[in-house]
C-alpha cells in the first residue's frame, strides 16, 4: 500500500505483518541508575525505507540508537537484524550486522585523506598499499552509484562540512552497511547541501538500503520520510506512515500538548539604532581575517537575523561585541563607540553597557556544569549591588529567592536553584542562561544559536521571551544556522559568508532558496 505525498515521492506504508523487516527491536529497556532511558520499546523497521526517529531531548533517542549500534547493552530486550536475532556488544558486532551509524559530530581525522579515512579501521593484512588500491576501486563504484561523489586524494580538513558527511556515509558503505543510522545530518549543512543529502538518502533507499533518520526537523521528517516513531519520557508513543500524519500532530505527540510551530508576533516597529558597526574586521590566533569589515545596524525594538553557515564568521562577530574578542574597527551601541581592544573590551564592560549575551555554546560559555543553578545564575552579575550584604559577602539566600522567581518565570524544571547545571536537560540549561541575560533588561541582547538542541516545546517557549524583550523595545542580534528559525523570528535578515556580509532581505520578501544560494557564496546575479 502506498500513498502519495504533495512532493510527488512514493510514501511507504509502516511495517505491516507480511513486509519484510531489516530491524525489529522487541522490549528494549535501559536505565542509568534511578534514569530509565528507554522503557519497554518494540519498534519495527521496514526492509528499504527512510524511518524517522523524533522525540524532545532526553525522550531516550539516541540511548535506544547506541543499543542498536552497541555502544551500550540493553537491561532488557531483543534485537533482530532481517529476522535473525543478533547480540551486538559493540560497534564492531554492529557493523558485522550490516549496521552504520553517521554521526552528528563526523569521526574523521582531519589530515587524513579520504581514502585514508575510508579504509581506516578496515584495513586488510598487514600490507596498506593493496588496501588502498582495492578501496580506491570500490570508493569510486560507491561514489558513483549513489551520488557521493568526492576526491578520494583529497585532505578531509579541505572538504565542506557536507563532502565531509559523504565520506562518513561511503566509510559506512564500505563496510557494506545495509542498514544505516543518520544522527541530526543537516545541522551544520547549507538547504542545498541538505536537499542534496535527501537526493543520496533516496538513492540509497532505491538500492535497498534501510535507512534510520534521527532529527528533530519536522520539515525534514516529512519531506525525506516514509514512516516516523515518536518517543516520549523513554517510551514509544506512536508509530505512523508520514504521509498519513502532520507536523502539528508529531509535535503534540513528542511534547504532550499542542505546539505553535510558527513564531507568533507583531509586525517590527523599530526606532533609533542602538548597535551601529562599521568595517568591523576580527583576525584569530592563526593570524586568519574571521571577519572582513562588515557593515551593520540593529534598531531598537527589531530582531535581526545572522543567517548563514557555521564557520562563516557569525562567531567571531558575537564574540567581538560581547567582549570575548580583539576587533578593529568602530562599533557604537546607543551612539557611545566600543572599545575593540584592551581592558575596557571585556564581558564586564560590555554589561555596563547595557549587552547581554547568550553565548552560541552553553556549556563551555554560558554555564559551569558543576555549579549549582543559583550560581550560574548570577554569574557576571555577581557584583550587582542588589546581590551584596555587605563590601566582602555576597547575599546568597537572595541570590537563591532571586533564582527561584526567574525559574518559575522562564519555566525552569526542576524548578531547584540548588540543583547542578548538568543535571537539567540542554533546554531547561538553555532557559537559565536566557532568565540571567534577558532580566536584566539590556538594550542590546546578543544571541546566539538560542534553540540548538533544545526541544520543540522549549523552542516555543524561547521564542516567545525574545520576542517580548523586542516588543519592549530593546535590540536584538540573533545568530543561528537554523533558517526555519531565521526566517520566522527575524524581523530583518542579513547573510554572511567567508566573513562578509553577503546582503540584507525582509523574511516576507525571501525564503530559504534565496538565502541559501546567499549562504553558499553566490548572489542573486550568480542565479
Amino acid at each position: 500500500m502506498c500513498a502519495q505525498n504533495t512532493k510527488g515521492r512514493q510514501e511507504t506504508a509502516a511495517p505491516t505483518s507480511s513486509t519484510p523487516l531489516a530491524i525489529e527491536l522487541r522490549g528494549i529497556s535501559k536505565a542509568f541508575g534511578p534514569v530509565q532511558a528507554n522503557k519497554d520499546i518494540s519498534i519495527s523497521v521496514a526492509k528499504g525505507t527512510i524511518h524517522g526517529i523524533i522525540g524532545e531531548n532526553g525522550a531516550g533517542k539516541s540511548t535506544l540508537m547506541s543499543i542498536l549500534y552497541g555502544f551500550y547493552k540493553a537491561d532488557a530486550g531483543t534485537v533482530l537484524i532481517n529476522g535473525k536475532e543478533v547480540t551486538i556488544t559493540d560497534s564492531q558486532a554492529a557493523i558485522a550486522a550490516g549496521i552504520g551509524m553517521v554521526f552528528q559530530h563526523f569521526k574523521l581525522v582531519e589530515n587524513f585523506t579520504v581514502l585514508e579515512n575510508v579504509i581506516l579501521g578496515a584495513e586488510e593484512g598487514g600490507l596498506l598499499r593493496p588496501s588502498l588500491a582495492k578501496a580506491r576501486n570500490l570508493l569510486k563504484q560507491l561514489s558513483d552509484e549513489y551520488e557521493l561523489s568526492v576526491d578520494p586524494d583529497a585532505l578531509v580538513e579541505d572538504l565542506s562540512v557536507g563532502h565531509q558527511q559523504r565520506v562518513e556515509i561511503l566509510k559506512a558503505l564500505y563496510r557494506q552497511a545495509d542498514i544505516l543510522i543518520l544522527d541530526e545530518p543537516t545541522g551544520v549543512l547549507t538547504p542545498a547541501e541538505a536537499d542534496h543529502l535527501f537526493r543520496i538518502l533516496d538513492g540509497l533507499k532505491e538500492q535497498g538500503k534501510t535507512i534510520i533518520l534521527i532529527t528533530h526537523k519536522l520539515r525534514e521528517i516529512m519531506e525525506v520520510t516514509d514512516t516516523v516513531s515518536v518517543m516520549r519520557r523513554g517510551e514509544m508513543t506512536a508509530t505512523v506512515k508520514t504521509a498519513e500524519t502532520s507536523p502539528e500532530q508529531l509535535a503534540e505527540l513528542m511534547v504532550g500538548r499542542k505546539v505553535l510551530l510558527q513564531v507568533d508576533k507583531k509586525p517590527a516597529t523599530p526606532t533609533h539604532p542602538v548597535l551601529e558597526i562599521e568595517n568591523l574586521r576580527v583576525v584569530d590566533e592563526h593570524g586568519v581575517e574571521r571577519v572582513k569589515g562588515i557593515n551593520l545596524t540593529v534598531r531598537a525594538g527589531e530582531i535581526v537575523g545572522i543567517a548563514g553557515v557555521a564557520g562563516n564568521g557569525q562567531t567571531e562577530l558575537l564574540e567581538v561585541l560581547g567582549g570575548y574578542q580583539d576587533g578593529t574597527g568602530i562599533v557604537r551601541v546607543n551612539g557611545q563607540e566600543l572599545d575593540l581592544t584592551g581592558k575596557h573590551s571585556d564581558g564586564q564592560s560590555r554589561r555596563k553597557r547595557s549587552i547581554a549575551h547568550v553565548p552560541e555554546d552553553r556549556h563551555d560559555e554560558g554555564l559551569i556544569l558543576d555549579f549549582q543553578a543559583w550560581e550560574n545564575m548570577v554569574f557576571g552579575y555577581h557584583h550587582a549591588p542588589e546581590y551584596q550584604k555587605n563590601r566582602f559577602l555576597m547575599d546568597n539566600a537572595k541570590i537563591r529567592e532571586k533564582t527561584a522567581e526567574e525559574m518559575a518565570k522562564f519555566d525552569v524544571r526542576p524548578p531547584n536553584p540548588r540543583l547542578e547545571a548538568k543535571s537539567f536537560s540542554g533546554g531547561n540549561q538553555q532557559k537559565i542562561v536566557l532568565a540571567r541575560e534577558i532580566d536584566r533588561s539590556p538594550d542590546l541582547l546578543l544571541v546566539g544559536q538560542p534553540t540548538r538542541g533544545v526541544d520543540i516545546g522549549a523552542i516555543e517557549f524561547i521564542h516567545q521571551q525574545i520576542v517580548a524583550l523586542r516588543d519592549e523595545g530593546k535590540a536584538i542580534l540573533l545568530v543561528s544556522v537554523e533558517l526555519e528559525e531565521i526566517l520566522s523570528l527575524s524581523d530583518r535578515i542579513a547573510v554572511m559568508f567567508d566573513g562578509h556580509i553577503m546582503g540584507e532581505k525582509l523574511p516576507s520578501e525571501t525564503n530559504e532558496g534565496e538565502l541559501g544560494l546567499m549562504m553558499a557564496g553566490m548572489t542573486g546575479d550568480e542565479t
